[in-house]
């Protein structure tokens, strides 16, 4: 009941009855010297308020803090007959128009047209979503009046951001030493792009930083020629050919032959980069004497490498072993379940109402995939699988097959960690290849006795294992990226190669040692400089030579006898962590550039075909870079 009613029905008046807003509360209750009301802007939420009988402060303070502009329609005409039958309906045009004043403060046209910018580049939407009725008149509604910006409009905050993170990314490519790059071809949909990603260190947080260079459409066939041209105009189109250190590809046939037709035949060059003749045919054009074209040294993608071990090398043992016939059966069951799961209906209720889960079809590239999928089989008892094989009419699994399942998983349990571990980005160097593998290989052999069905397949892995990283642990770079990561420093070395690693690493650490550089007077000149120390004899350098060679030898061993597994322990050690920003910089899998193409769902959608080319990669850059650069449209 409404104050008046309060009244009429013989209860203890308050100073309500006289109040001009009494009209925005209902009365509840007495509780002693106070009084409880609902307010009725905050319905349909109930709030209960108490207040005295002989103040109402306390509701004026609330009309004031929450109901904005409520005061501009006190309750004036009291005791009419057309104010209580009117009365509904003028609460319901005040809380309206309340609504429609909050929602015009608060939501600017800027404001609206910062979100739907965010919700086509995120999506990666095409621009002619903003001239459909429907979405017009969802903004419309949603924002009490405020119209949706037009593609002309969108296309120019495209523009502008995209110039802004270029040149935001520049700046930081700008101030950074060394640089990784990873490069990928990818054809969807009768479409082909080339995607490449960078990647550096910060020099004082040793966070690992990413960020996207190109998503370029390739037209016609995919050539060598090609992918080198790209490459090249996407280092010197951002000023880092002189920076890259390694670039990360799969094993494909492009990208190796890139490599094994501009391989550098010398390492005079200190920064790796190849510089060839005769190429200019690869940057479209006439050929022109004196065309250069940069390319940086390969690493190959070690996690594609080891998807290539299970793909080809397991495949081989198993079925030229004695259990050959044992995994076609065993797999053909699991795959079978697996399609229908996949494909049907039924398939879908059925895994999630007996497992409790979904079954995730494995991916012909992505072995791990494969692994967790026959995991969740083997994680299900005896009943159950027996109740989901009779729903989706498979074969039921005889318990032989079981038993290699079970096996499967635990024998193949270390080979998907160090899958899942190279494809990692934020804490994965260079550095953690060799370590990793070798763990890989000791953890395999350690259960071949133990194993019923895989013996000779574990030892074939191990010789595929020493076959395809043979270059890998043949590495220098390999090495000291390794040593100078504190999680193994030499601690995976045999105690005979730790002396010789030390003196590698003291050569290393002594030509780039962080305290040379030294600020110069700037009220002087260096020209002037160079003149007088070649006047005034010094006396011998040899001494002080050797004092800097000490220093950096006592600095390796210091470090090489540390237990800290932690990155921050490298601060105490300035030019290790020199070496550990040089080599460990390079990433050891092309995972970032593949999550760059399959970024929330396919690559090309029938929606999508309505943008160019141009406009398609500027979308991509951008949403692969919002988490590191500021972006924020005009």
């Amino acid at each position: 009941m409404d104050a008046d009613q309060q009244e009429s029905s013989g209860e203890s008046k308050s100073a309500m009855h006289t109040w001009r807003f009494r009209h925005h509360f209902t009365y509840k209750a007495d509780q002693g010297k106070n009084i409880i009301v609902q307010c009725n802007l905050c319905l349909p939420r109930v709030n209960l308020l108490s207040t005295s009988k002989t103040s109402t402060s306390n509701l004026k303070k609330h009309l004031d803090r929450t109901h904005l502009g409520c005061e501009a329609c006190p309750d004036v005409k009291r005791g009419r007959k057309k104010e209580e039958h009117n009365g509904e309906e003028s609460r319901h045009c005040q809380l309206k128009k309340l609504k429609a004043e909050i929602i015009s403060k608060y939501t600017t046209q800027a404001k609206v047209d910062e979100l739907i910018y965010d919700f086509i580049v995120e999506d990666c939407l095409s621009f002619y979503v903003l001239e459909q009725p429907g979405f017009m008149k969802l903004i419309s509604g949603l924002t009490e009046g405020l119209k949706s910006m037009d593609r002309v409009t969108l296309f120019t905050k495209v523009d502008q951001s995209y110039s802004r993170m270029r040149e935001e990314l520049m700046t930081r490519l700008g101030s950074t030493q060394y640089v990784c790059t990873t490069a990928d071809v990818w054809t969807a949909n009768n479409r082909s792009f080339f995607g490449m990603t960078c990647h550096w260190i910060d020099s004082v947080s040793l966070e690992r930083k990413s960020a996207a260079l190109g998503f370029a459409r390739l037209q016609g066939k995919i050539t060598y020629d090609t992918v080198a041209g790209r490459i090249h105009d996407i280092h010197v189109a951002f000023n880092i050919e002189s920076k890259v250190q390694i670039t990360v590809t799969d094993n494909g046939s492009p990208f190796m032959s890139v490599f094994k037709e501009f391989a550098p035949d010398s390492q005079d060059s200190d920064d790796d980069i190849g510089f060839y003749e005769n190429v200019s045919s690869v940057l479209e054009g006439e050929p022109e004497k004196g065309t250069f074209l940069f390319l940086p040294t390969v690493q190959r993608c070690a996690s594609h490498t080891l998807e290539q071990i299970v793909a080809q090398d397991f495949w081989q043992a198993v079925s030229q072993g004695p259990m050959c016939q044992l995994h076609y059966n065993t797999m053909a069951k699991v795959f079978s379940i697996f399609s229908k799961c996949h494909h049907l209906q039924v398939g879908m209720d059925a895994a999630e109402e007996i497992g409790k889960m979904a079954l995730v079809v494995p991916s012909v590239i992505r072995w791990n995939v494969e692994y967790c999928a026959v995991q969740k089989i083997v994680s299900l008892t005896e009943r159950e699988l027996t109740e989901l094989c009779a729903r989706l009419e498979v074969p039921r699994m005889q318990p032989e097959e079981m038993a290699f399942l079970k096996e499967y998983v635990t024998v193949f349990h270390p080979l998907a960690f160090a899958l899942e571990l190279f494809q990692a980005e934020q804490k994965c160097y260079l550095g953690l290849v060799i370590p990793t593998v070798l763990s890989l290989k000791n953890k395999l052999n350690e259960q071949k006795d133990t194993t019923t069905y895989f013996g000779e397949v574990i030892n074939a892995i191990a010789m595929a294992i020493d076959v395809r990283f043979l270059e890998l642990f043949a590495s220098t770079e390999a090495k000291i990226a390794t040593a100078t990561t504190p999680q193994f420093r030499l601690w995976w070395m045999a105690a005979s190669e730790r002396e010789e690693m030390c003196s590698v690493l003291a050569t290393e650490a002594s030509q780039m040692d962080p305290c040379s550089v030294t600020e110069e007077s700037p009220s002087r000149d260096p020209s002037t400089i160079k003149s007088e120390d070649d006047f005034f004899s010094y006396g011998s350098v040899k001494p002080y030579a050797q004092t800097q060679q000490r220093g950096v030898m006592e600095e390796i061993r210091k470090y090489i006898e540390g237990t800290g597994k932690s990155l921050e322990c490298l601060q105490d050690f300035p030019r290790v962590k020199q070496l550990f920003l040089k080599y460990n910089t390079t990433l050891p899998s092309t995972a970032p550039v593949q999550r760059l193409f399959s970024q929330k769902g396919n690559l090309v959608t029938s929606q999508r075909n309505f943008l160019t080319d141009d406009y398609f990669e500027r979308i991509q850059l951008l949403r692969y870079n919002s988490n590191l650069l500021s972006l924020t449209i005009e």
